[in-house]
């Protein structure tokens, strides 16, 4: 038969009959076909990856992993199929989009069956399986999106709430949310199809095995497809345009023509009907007229279910009944209201809606409006039979049990009463009846109802009758004003009486007393409702119907009603029947007593404090009773009146025990009165009637011993029961605290009410809990104890005099100060709490210091208290937290002192309290950290030399935990300057007062110089300084000018008994008080004073130098040079004092102090002695480990001379002197880079930072020589160049490598970081001939691929791996270092390119940058990618300056400057096969991306000034990037300029790339690219591109160039013979991203074509070579000169020179003789399947 694979005869080239029948029904179809059903179908068959005609193909199509997934799909068992889904949309998410896109012919099918699987589990996955799928093939999905769709749509209204989410979320991964109706557009007839089979075709059989599938799970099946299939149907025609629905309108037809579709009404399901009725109102609101069609079987179907009341079926029920109403006008013509719907709807009301009134009720007023004439005449009967049906429903059982219910029935009532009112609102006798009807048989009997049922008093009823009754008195004023005024008069009679029938009654029902004071409040003031009616929110009703709404304003109730609400009754029925009831009342409460009618009385005074209404409760003798002279004014009063003469008296009843409402009734009274004095004299007449004997008579028993030992034990049970945290404690003794409180805080006579003595003990026995609680862990349990004590103690304090004269009051002020003053870590207190103590101890302090008069002496409370901080301070580790709690409790205590004391020495003796002792302060200033060190005198602002500290010393550990020092200046310095001194004249009246205030203030600045030193590092550091900076203290200092004077005198004594950080300390102080010399004169007296010198007072001089006149300076230059040249007159160890004067000189040169050449020529002398006499002082070999610090500090001073000398007088410099500073500096070196492994010491770190600083100025001595130096300079050149600077960069490179090495951890505090900047630094000088003959040990790296010298592949192999480690100094020497080499690597490259033969067939070669520097770009971007990846391409990430994120992206970046560096130096050809490299890799999209997530919105320049607005702005693109390692300053600014100055380079160099990633984006990314290229680095660019143009020296044969600037255009203008070109280069507005336009400008001697041509090669070079506009001139040129040469154009590109490898055409056809490009050739043969001629057509080999 003919096997597939066998060879076929030659020449036949027809595949087989099967294959050919195979191949035309693909074509067909549009899918490969399948054996065993593989179409969409949702038939139970097997379903696996079927054995189809070209399996092996197929299979080849889907990776083995997702065969094993589908045919696991096809299995019938559930975990199984649950697994299997999970596990494809794991492989999804993880796999390649070529390998996922495989998978997509065999989903459709397998979706469309598991989708609608009976397990909600596998639906839910299925449907997260695909949105991952989805994610992954993206556009990909298209084709199949037909067989797919109306599944999806259907799994998007499946039943089970999670499966349908995921569906959705799927859709909209796949469809934007506006492209969604398209996408269901464009699939609309198959997604019809399958909805119509389910509706219509389909049963529970047929969709499920009846052999293997149970039948309820068949059923279960069948009737969720069902609902979701309708519900898909509903979402389908909402989705759909409206062209779309009509379109469908004939199917539609179809569907709704079936008999089977108008059963679901029906149907068993309440799931399925009440998708149905969804349905049916999508069908009327988009497609009316099908449903008009059909409008008999669908008002049938709609109306005659209308008493379906499951819970699923009723909302959109009704909502389909509003719309049938409304979308068929003679739908009563279907149906019989009368017989069919009516009487199902009454007996549904008369029960209440049967526990659905709230979905059912807010329809009602909507379904009667809607109901015509026909239907509801009679209107009389039909009104009272609705109303009367409603109002039942208020009986039913669930109405009863449930407020929701019933208020939805009472606003369905009133709403529906005012709508009847409004339709027949005239004056004709039926409509009158109909009036009548509904007040007296409907809205009065409620009412009546109501006042028997609190539940119904506290609904929604009497608002809404108070509501109606305003809007019918609204009405009064307009055309109908006669029916509503006869409505409100009727209204108001039946209320009148029935209001006086519940009342006249002398046992009447309290609750109807209590509902009619509720309403008559509710109509007088309706918000006094609005807190207990608040309910859920109802539909919203909006009438369509123009009569309706013309009729009357009722249909748009929600407006007036929120303005009528603010409103009260305004005319007088309502005050009418108030009077009436109250005086039915008073006649009750004279006669008969009635407490009821009494309480009721107080509620209706209450609301209606009325002087009319108090004008009816008095008898007529009762008008003038008899007053006292003061309460004449108020004789004419009649609230005044009824209060004197009714309430006193009833206040005054012995009987009464309740007597609440009483006081309600008197204020009632009050507030007929005018003015305040009138109440305030009221009530002083009422209260003065407290009767003194019986006081006297009970004080016996208040203060006797069986109330105290009661109270006592109560306090102690109290207690005890808040300890254990009992939950009884707070409901059986409620009145428990409160009446300890009272007991000790109401006075008689000054005396307690109870005994002192019992006062005492439950004082004790509070202090004594509250001491328990302090120590308990347990929070949560004492917090109640905690708060009761606190209360009692604050009132106690507060009222009683001289309650802290007992022993226990103090000790509880103490524990409660205690707990205020501790961090709430420890004592577990709340901020309420915590406050609520706060106040305890501020009364009791302030009692103490008025009532009192206490002080601070010893044993006293206040003493006690400064004693318990100055112990927290010295012996308890503090952090700032707990630092900041107890400065808050000290300075509210200090407050309290301030504002209570009589003289200001009581706070100065508490303060001197507090204040540590000289010998304590001594000891805490050692404790500090001697870490500080390490700063200062690296930047040689402290020349000290300290004790030989171990390795360990050096290692900060990090703490949260303060030093001593810093909490006690930090609470001492806020107490002093801000607690008790608010103003500056404060601070000089407590000044006399306080003794150690200038010791005090010293130790603060002490401390602040500490952290500033430390570079507030660790963060405990930081917190605390920034702590301080929020209280101002060091601004306060320096603003008063009383501490100044005699602080400056303590900082200098101090500095000159122990120097260190108190010289820093001075010269801080001086730098910012800007002293005048005079007064610094005034501390020392003459410099004489200063010598000998000491480590301190050299320290304290260096701090005084740049504030001294010159003379000053003048006379120290001549005492250290004295004392220099006389060195050897000092006994035998000298050093101290040599190095001494050394830096005291040094202080005075750096100062700009003149001096003669002789002295600086006896000092360089007195060196070279040293030199000779004492070479062990310059280190020379030394190991440097053991050399002490005063030693390596001598040496540091003899460079820092030497230094000096090259910087300012290097013409004083003689050979001999040249010769030893150039020696020693070698020899310094070399000493250094054997000693690398002792780096961690600060003073080593000194010694190398100050040789580098030598070796640095004179690089730059040699580079750049100062005039004046002439004669010295041959000599001195050469050997510089010959011997000095190979000596010291052969000693500095390898150093710069081994420092990394020996030191691996750049986090480490022992890494030496200050030696990387120096060595960093003094590497930018190296030359480049070093770099190219390094004797660096040899490096290669395993199959790198390198045409490089040996020398120059180490070089790179061992440094650019260090441009990624964490230290910036590191990274950017390497930089400099591999910056000056990258231009020399093209160079091998170009050799070896030339080398390959010409001849070799295959595609564009392609060349790689450096592979060292390309393997750290693939190092790091996936870093980058986890760093950046959260971070959307257009906003700005913030990265943390010398972070390790900071670090990473610096080392990206400077690799990246480094590559375009390379670029640029590289030629044509070879720039075009690096640039295909970098197209292969992604990196340079990778870049670019990334860039766009680290240059600013904004890339401004900070700190600009505002300048007039014709300067332009300065940007990070204008202005140049700084990379010194040296620089520590603005390193937050410096990712985001770098990534600036990257993205600048790119366009620069790489212009075709870019534009080419640029096309290729999204429209977000495309749009952002393009506004922040145009507006901040087109315009830098071009102007540079032109002004290059301008400036450029290049000239060419045959062509002249010029650029005009101002629009932004290249002129070329070619002559050769007699023919002549010109072309004009125009520069786009978002140059380079948008395409350079090529314009014609003059030509001569040239055919059209022929300038078409040209003009497309010169727009094609300039489009898409990297490389400036000269140079794709210079390429353009060259081909047209090839062209006049004879040489022919390529046919393929119709270039002479190739665009992108720069080459002539020089593979020739054997047939036709014509020449083409390799590279066009190769993809002539690749894109067309074929090798043959694209001229001829004959075989080409």
């Amino acid at each position: 038969m003919g096997g597939k694979n066998k060879q076929r005869t030659k020449g036949n080239v027809r595949p087989s009959s099967s294959g050919r029948a195979a191949d035309l029904l693909a074509r067909e179809s549009g899918v490969v076909p399948g054996f065993v059903g593989f179409g969409v179908s949702t038939s139970n068959d097997p379903g696996y990856v079927p054995a189809v005609q070209g399996a092996e193909e197929i299979d080849n199509l889907v990776d083995a992993d997702f065969r094993m997934v589908l045919r696991k799909l096809s299995k019938r068992d559930t975990v199984t199929k649950l697994k299997a889904v999970q596990e494809f949309g794991a492989m999804c998410q993880e796999r390649q989009p070529d390998v996922v896109k495989g998978v997509l012919p065999y989903w459709p099918r397998i979706y469309c069956r598991i989708s609608v699987d009976h397990d909600r589990r596998v639906r839910e996955a299925t449907q997260q399986a695909f949105e991952q799928l989805v994610l992954k093939v993206k556009r990909n999905l298209a084709p199949y999106l037909k067989s797919i769709m109306g599944h999806w749509l259907i799994c998007q209204c499946d039943t089970y709430s999670p499966a349908a989410s995921a569906a959705s979320a799927a859709f909209q991964a796949a469809f934007p949310l506006n492209k969604q109706p398209e996408a269901i557009s464009f699939c609309k007839d198959e997604v019809l199809n399958v909805l119509q089979d389910n509706l219509l075709k389909e049963t529970a059989n047929t969709l499920s095995d009846p052999q293997s599938v149970p039948e309820e799970e068949r059923e279960a099946k069948y009737i969720r497809l069902l609902t979701s299939s309708l519900l898909a149907l509903k979402r389908l025609l909402s989705v759909l345009p409206e062209q779309d629905r009509e379109l469908l309108n004939e199917r539609l037809t179809q569907l709704i023509a079936q008999s089977k579709f108008w059963k679901y009404s029906k149907h068993k399901s309440p799931q399925v009907r009440g998708a149905y009725f969804e349905l049916i109102t999508s069908l009327c609101e988009h497609t009316p007229q099908l449903i008009q069609a059909e409008a008999a079987r669908a008002c049938s179907a709609v109306l005659l279910s209308i008493d379906d009341t499951d819970p699923v079926v009723l909302p959109p029920l009704w909502e389909a009944v509003l719309h049938i109403l409304s979308c068929v006008d003679n739908c009563w013509t279907h149906v019989s209201a009368r017989k069919g719907v009516m009487p199902k709807l009454w007996v549904l009301l008369k029960e209440g809606g049967r526990g659905l009134a709230t979905s059912l009720h807010p329809n009602l007023l909507p379904f009667i409006s809607k109901l015509p004439a026909e239907v509801t005449q009679p209107d009389l009967e039909f009104s009272r039979t609705f109303l009367t049906s409603v109002i039942q429903g208020l009986s039913s059982e669930r109405a009863t049990s449930s407020p929701s219910e019933s208020a939805a029935i009472i606003f369905a009532t009133m709403e529906c009463l005012r709508f009847i009112m409004l339709q027949n609102a005239g004056d004709e006798q039926e409509q009158r009846s109909i009036q009548n009807m509904l007040i007296s048989e409907q809205l009065l009997p409620l009412i009546d109802r109501a006042l028997g049922n609190p539940s119904l008093q506290t609904g929604p009823l009497f608002p809404k009758v108070s509501d109606m009754l305003l809007s019918w008195e609204k009405r009064t004023a307009g055309k109908e004003a006669s029916t509503f005024q006869r409505l409100l008069s009727d209204f108001w009679e039946g209320l009148s009486h029935l209001c006086t029938t519940c009342v006249d009654c002398e046992e009447a029902e309290r609750t109807a007393l209590e509902g009619i004071a509720s309403l008559l409040q509710i109509m007088h003031n309706p918000n006094s409702a609005s807190k207990q009616t608040k309910k859920k929110k109802t539909v919203k009703i909006c009438f369509t119907d123009q009569e309706e709404r013309g009729q009357g304003e009722e249909p748009e109730r929600e407006t007036p009603a929120v303005e009528e609400q603010d409103r009260p009754l305004r005319n007088g029925h309502l005050l009418d029947l108030v009077c009436q009831l109250a005086e039915l009342n008073m006649a009750y409460v004279s006669k008969r007593e009635s407490e009821r009618h009494l309480r009721f009385l107080s509620q209706l005074l209450r609301a209606f404090p009325n002087p009319q209404v108090f004008q009816v409760l008095l008898k007529p003798e009762e008008m003038k009773p008899e007053m006292g002279s003061e309460l004449r004014p108020l004789a004419e009063n009649a609230a005044v009146h009824f209060l004197l003469q009714r309430v006193a008296v009833w206040l005054k009843q012995d009987s009464r025990k309740d007597t609440d409402f009483l006081v309600d009734m008197v204020f009632s009274s009050l507030q007929c009165c005018s003015s305040s004095d009138d109440k305030t004299l009221i009530l002083n007449h009422i209260s003065s009637c407290a009767d003194p004997v019986r006081l006297e008579v009970c004080i016996g028993w208040l203060r006797g011993s069986v109330l105290g030992e009661r109270l006592v034990g109560l306090a102690g049970e109290l207690c005890v029961m808040g300890l254990h945290g009992s939950p009884s404690s707070s409901s059986q003794h409620a009145h428990g605290w409160p009446l300890i409180s009272l007991a000790l805080s109401q006075q008689h006579n000054n005396e307690p009410l109870i005994g002192k003595v019992y006062v005492e003990q439950i004082i004790d026995k509070l202090h004594a809990t509250l001491s328990e609680a302090k120590g308990m862990s347990d929070a949560g349990n004492t917090e109640p104890l905690v708060t009761f004590i606190s209360d009692v103690a604050a009132t106690f304090f507060s009222s009683v005099k001289g309650c802290l004269l007992l022993a226990s009051a103090e000790e509880l002020l103490m524990t409660v100060f205690q707990l205020c003053a501790q961090d709430q870590t420890i004592t577990h207190l709340s901020d309420a709490l915590l406050l609520k103590l706060q106040h305890a101890y501020t009364a009791g302090i302030q009692s103490l210091i008025t009532h009192l008069g206490a002080g601070v002496t010893k044993g006293t409370l206040l003493h006690n208290i400064a004693l318990w901080v100055k112990s927290q301070l010295l012996t308890t580790p503090l952090t700032v937290k707990s630092l900041q709690v107890l400065v808050q409790a000290v300075e509210s205590l200090a407050q309290t002192i301030a504002s209570a004391q009589k003289t200001s020495c009581l706070l100065s003796q508490f303060i001197c309290c507090l204040t540590p002792t000289e010998e304590e302060w001594s000891r805490i200033r050692r404790a500090l950290p001697p870490q500080w060190v390490r700063h200062p005198l690296l930047c040689g602002h402290l020349r000290v030399t300290g004790e030989n500290l171990s390795m360990d010393v050096w290692k900060l550990r990090a703490s949260n935990r303060l030093p001593t020092h810093l909490c006690v200046s930090a609470l001492l310095g806020r107490i002093i300057l801000t607690a008790a001194s608010p103003d500056d004249q404060q601070v000089e009246a407590d000044f006399s007062e306080t003794p150690d205030l200038k010791n005090i203030v010293s130790e603060i600045i002490y401390g602040l110089q500490w952290c500033e030193e430390m570079e507030l590092s660790p963060l405990m550091v930081s917190e605390y300084h920034k702590l301080l900076q929020s209280w101002s203290l060091e601004q306060r200092i320096h603003n008063n000018s009383l501490i100044k004077i005699s602080l400056i005198d303590m900082l200098f004594t101090r500095s000159q008994e122990e120097g260190s950080l108190w010289s820093l300390s001075l010269a801080k102080y001086m730098q910012n008080n800007k002293m005048d010399p005079s007064d610094i004169k005034a501390l020392y007296g003459n410099v004489e004073s200063f010598f000998p010198l000491s480590e301190h007072s050299v320290s304290t001089v260096q701090a005084l130098c740049p504030f001294l006149d010159s003379e000053e300076r003048e006379s120290l230059i001549a005492l250290c040079v004295a004392e220099l040249l006389n060195w050897q007159d000092r006994e035998q160890d000298c050093i101290d004092s040599v190095r001494g004067c050394l830096a005291v000189l040094l202080c005075c040169l750096q100062a700009n102090t003149a001096v003669e050449d002789e002295i600086l020529l006896a000092v360089i002398a007195t060196i070279a002695e040293w030199r000779n006499s004492r070479e062990e002082w310059f280190l020379f070999n030394s190991d440097l480990g053991k050399v002490p610090a005063a030693g390596l500090s001598l040496a540091v001073e003899m460079m820092r001379f030497l230094c000096w000398m090259v910087d300012h007088s290097p013409t004083v410099l003689g050979n001999t002197h040249w010769d030893l500073l150039l020696c020693s500096m070698l020899a310094w070196l070399e000493t250094a880079s054997e000693n690398s492994t002792v780096f961690w010491n600060p003073w080593v770190q000194l010694f190398v930072c100050a040789n580098c600083e030598l070796i640095v100025r004179l690089s730059e001595f040699f580079t750049s020589p100062p005039a004046g130096v002439e004669q010295l300079l041959p000599d001195m050149t050469s050997e510089w160049k010959e011997f000095f600077l190979e000596g010291i960069h052969n000693l500095l490179l390898p150093l710069l490598i081994k420092i990394p090495t020996d030191f691996t951890e750049p986090d480490d505090p022992l890494f030496p970081l200050p030696v990387l900047r120096a060595v960093g630094e003094a590497l930018t000088y190296i030359p480049v001939e070093l770099l190219t003959q390094n004797k660096l040990p040899p490096r290669f790296v395993a199959d790198q691929r390198s045409s490089l010298p040996e020398p120059l592949q180490t070089l790179l192999n061992t440094l650019s791996p260090l441009l990624l480690f964490k230290a910036r100094p590191l990274q950017l020497a390497v930089y400099h270092i591999l910056h000056k080499v990258m231009p020399l690597l093209p160079e091998s490259d170009s050799e070896s390119a030339s080398a390959k033969s010409e001849d070799e067939d295959g595609e564009e070669p392609c060349l790689s940058p450096p592979a060292a520097l390309m393997s750290i770009l693939s190092a790091t971007e996936e870093l980058l990618e986890n760093i950046l990846g959260g971070v959307q391409v257009g906003e700005f990430a913030v990265v943390q300056a010398l972070s390790m994120e900071h670090c990473c992206i610096l080392g990206y970046l400077l690799s990246w400057k480094l590559l375009f560096t390379f670029f640029k130096a590289s030629s044509s050809h070879l720039r075009a096969q690096y640039s295909l490299h970098l197209k292969k890799t992604r990196s340079l999209h990778k870049l670019l991306l990334h860039l766009f997530r680290l240059m600013p919105e904004n890339p401004s320049v900070p700190g600009q000034l505002t300048e007039p607005s014709s300067k332009e702005p300065k940007t990070f693109f204008t202005e140049s990037l700084s990379l010194s390692p040296l620089k520590t300053e603005g390193l937050q600014f410096e990712v985001p300029h770098l990534a600036c100055s990257v993205y600048y380079g790119a366009l620069k160099d790489l212009p075709a790339m870019v534009r080419l990633w640029w096309n290729s984006q999204e429209k977000r990314v495309f749009s952002t690219v393009d506004k922040f290229t145009s507006k901040y680095v087109s315009g830098v660019l071009s102007a540079q591109e032109i002004a290059s143009v301008q400036s450029s020296t290049q000239t060419f044969e045959n062509m002249m160039v010029k650029a005009r600037s101002a629009t932004r255009e290249v002129i070329a203008t070619y002559s050769v013979d007699d023919i002549f070109i010109e072309l004009v280069i125009q520069l786009p507005q978002n140059y380079p991203l948008g395409s350079i336009s090529v314009e014609s400008g003059r030509r001569v001697g040239v055919s059209v074509q022929q300038w078409r041509n040209w003009m497309l090669q010169l727009s094609t070079y300039l489009t898409h070579q990297n490389g400036s506009i000269l140079e794709g001139l210079s390429l353009w040129k060259n081909n047209v000169d090839k062209r006049f040469e004879g040489v022919e154009d390529c046919m393929i590109c119709f270039s002479v020179i190739h665009g992108s490898n720069y080459s002539l055409p020089k593979k020739a056809c054997r047939t036709c003789k014509k020449k083409f490009h390799s590279a066009c050739l190769y993809k002539w043969f690749t894109s067309s399947n074929k090798s043959t001629c694209p001229l001829c057509r004959e075989m080409f080999f």
